[in-house]
C-alpha cells in the first residue's frame, strides 16, 4: 500500500524563518574536553536510577566533533536557522571567573560554519545546564546564579554578537522549576514541590538582567524560549475549573506575566517570592524583540480525587505527588506520540490565539522556539530507509493550525522543528527520538528519515 502524501500547505510569507533545533548537553558530549566544567545534568546523570535506560550523555551525538557533518546536514535541508544552545560550563567551567578560551573557539568554529553555509545562528544561552560549581551554591534557589548568568551572558555576547541575528536567553524556565527543584525528575533532582518557586524567579530574574548584557554588549533582536500549553478543564464543577485556573497560571502566566506585563498573575503568589520583586519585575520585564513559544500538546486538569497522583503527569508521562491541588488527566480518542504525549496539533492554534487576546499588543513577534514529536522508526534492514510517516503527519498538522493563527491576526515569524538529530532525552536517555535524522548511537552514523526529505520541500515551496 502507498501512503497517502499529504495535501500542499498553504503559503507562509516568503520571509518566514524556517528552522531546526538542538542543545548542548543532548548532542554534543565531550564533558571534560578543552577545559569544560562539569554541570548539574552531568552530576545527575551520574546518580543511579536518575536516567531511565541507565545512560549518560558523556558522547551523546559526538556534535563536539562532528558539528561540520551536522552543519552540512542542516544545509542540505536548506533551512534558514539553527537554534543551539551554548554550553555555560564549557566557556566559564566554575560558572564564574576566567573564560575558558578553548570553549568560547569551539562555538566561534560553529558559528562560522553556520554562517559560510548561509544559516542564522540562533544561540540559547541557558539549556538546563547550570555549572555544577553554582548548582552546588544554590543553583536557581540562589539570586547569586541570576547575577552570574549576566556575567556569562556579556562574555559569549563579547565573542559573537557581530555575527548572531537573534539571541535567546532563558530555555523553558517552567521545566527547570516545575521537573528540577519541584519533582525532581531533572537536574538537579530536587523534590521541593511549591518551595521551587525561588526558581522561577531568579530565572525570570536572570533573563531581565541577561538582556541588559547582551544589549550591553551589542547584541541584537533578544528574546525567551518559553514552553506554553492550552490548559483545558476536566469537568464542570467549580473545583475543576479552580485547579485547571490554578495549573494555567503556574505553568504559562507564572512565566509569561512577568516577562510581558512585569507583574505576577496573582498577589499572594508574588508574596511567596525572595527579593525586592517589584524592583525585579522591571528588569524581567525589560522590552523583548521576540518571544519564543515551545509547543506540545495541551494539558487537561481536573480536581484531584481522593489519594490522586495524577498518573500520566504534566510532563512526558511522568507521576506527580499526591496532594497537590491539581490532577492531570487523559486526553482521550487521541493519538499519542511514542513518548505518550497526545498529538493535538490545533492545540498550537489554540494557544497562540489565547496569548494574542490575553496580551495583546505586549505580546512581541513569536517564533515557534520548538514543535517535535518522537517517534522510534528505524532504518528498514533491506533498504535503509528510515519511513516516519507519522513525524510528517505530526509537522504537517502542525504548521496547519500555526497558519490558521496567523490568519486569525498573530504576527508568528518563523518555526524551528525539535530536533535536528535523535540525542540524549534528558530523563529518558535514548529511549526517544525526536530527529529528522536518525543517530545509531553504536556507531553515531547519521541518516536522514523521510521527514527531512519532506522537511527540505517545505522550506523549498516556502522559498
Amino acid at each position: 500500500m502507498t501512503a497517502s502524501v499529504p495535501a500542499p500547505l498553504p503559503v507562509f510569507p516568503a520571509d518566514f524563518l524556517w528552522g531546526v533545533s538542538a542543545s548542548a548537553f543532548q548532542i554534543e558530549g565531550s564533558p571534560a574536553a578543552d577545559g569544560r566544567g562539569p554541570s548539574s545534568w552531568d552530576a545527575f546523570t551520574g546518580e543511579p536510577g536518575r536516567i531511565k535506560d541507565g545512560s549518560h550523555a558523556d558522547v551523546a551525538t559526538d556534535h563536539y566533533r562532528r558539528y561540520r557533518e551536522d552543519v552540512a546536514l542542516m544545509a542540505g535541508l536548506g533551512v534558514g536557522a539553527y537554534r543551539f544552545s551554548v554550553s555555560w560550563s564549557r566557556i566559564l567551567p566554575e560558572g564564574r571567573g576566567q573564560a575558558n578560551p578553548k570553549g568560547l573557539d569551539f562555538y566561534d568554529r560553529l558559528v562560522d560554519e553556520l554562517c559560510a553555509r548561509g544559516i542564522a545562528p540562533v544561540p540559547t544561552l541557558f539549556h538546563w545546564d547550570t555549572p555544577l560549581a553554582l548548582e552546588e551554591r544554590g543553583g536557581w534557589l540562589s539570586r547569586d546564579t541570576a547575577e552570574r548568568f549576566a556575567e556569562y551572558a556579556a562574555v559569549v555576547a563579547g565573542r559573537l554578537a557581530d555575527r548572531i541575528p537573534m539571541w535567546i536567553t532563558i530555555n523553558e524556565p517552567a521545566e527547570v522549576t516545575l521537573l528540577g527543584y519541584g519533582l525532581g525528575e531533572h537536574a538537579p533532582g530536587k523534590s521541593l514541590v511549591f518551595d521551587a518557586l525561588p526558581a522561577a524567579h531568579h530565572q525570570l530574574l536572570a533573563h531581565g538582567l541577561g538582556v541588559q548584557a547582551l544589549r550591553a554588549a551589542g547584541a541584537r533582536r533578544i528574546g525567551i524560549a518559553a514552553s506554553h500549553s492550552p490548559v483545558w478543564t476536566a469537568g464542570d464543577s467549580e473545583a475543576d475549573r479552580g485547579a485547571a485556573e490554578l495549573y494555567d497560571l503556574l505553568t504559562n502566566r507564572l512565566f509569561a506575566d512577568p516577562v510581558l506585563t512585569g507583574t505576577y498573575p496573582d498577589e499572594g503568589l508574588a508574596a511567596l517570592l525572595p527579593g525586592p520583586v517589584a524592583e525585579d519585575l522591571r528588569t524581567i520585564s525589560a522590552p523583548l524583540d521576540w518571544y519564543g513559544i515551545n509547543y506540545y500538546n495541551p494539558m487537561l486538569v481536573g480536581a484531584p480525587e481522593p489519594a490522586d497522583t495524577a498518573p500520566g503527569g504534566a510532563f512526558g508521562g511522568i507521576e506527580l505527588p499526591g496532594g497537590l491541588p491539581f490532577a492531570i488527566r487523559e486526553i482521550e480518542a487521541c493519538e499519542r506520540t511514542d513518548f505518550g504525549w497526545p498529538v493535538v496539533p490545533d492545540g498550537l492554534r489554540e494557544l497562540l490565539v489565547g496569548m494574542h487576546r490575553r496580551y495583546g499588543d505586549r505580546l512581541p513577534p513569536v517564533y515557534i522556539t520548538e514543535n517535535g514529536c518522537s517517534y522510534g522508526d528505524g532504518p528498514d534492514p533491506a533498504t535503509g530507509r528510515i519511513a516516519d510517516a507519522r513525524r510528517i503527519a505530526y509537522h504537517d498538522g502542525h504548521l496547519r493550525a500555526l497558519h490558521r493563527a496567523m490568519e486569525e491576526g498573530v504576527d508568528v515569524r518563523g518555526y524551528f522543528i525539535w530536533s535536528i538529530l535523535d540525542n540524549f532525552e534528558w530523563a529518558e536517555g535514548y529511549r526517544q527520538r525526536f530527529g529528522l535524522v536518525h543517530v545509531d548511537y553504536e556507531t553515531l552514523q547519521r541518516t536522514p528519515k523521510e521527514s527531512y526529505a519532506w522537511y527540505r520541500g517545505v522550506i523549498k515551496s516556502g522559498r
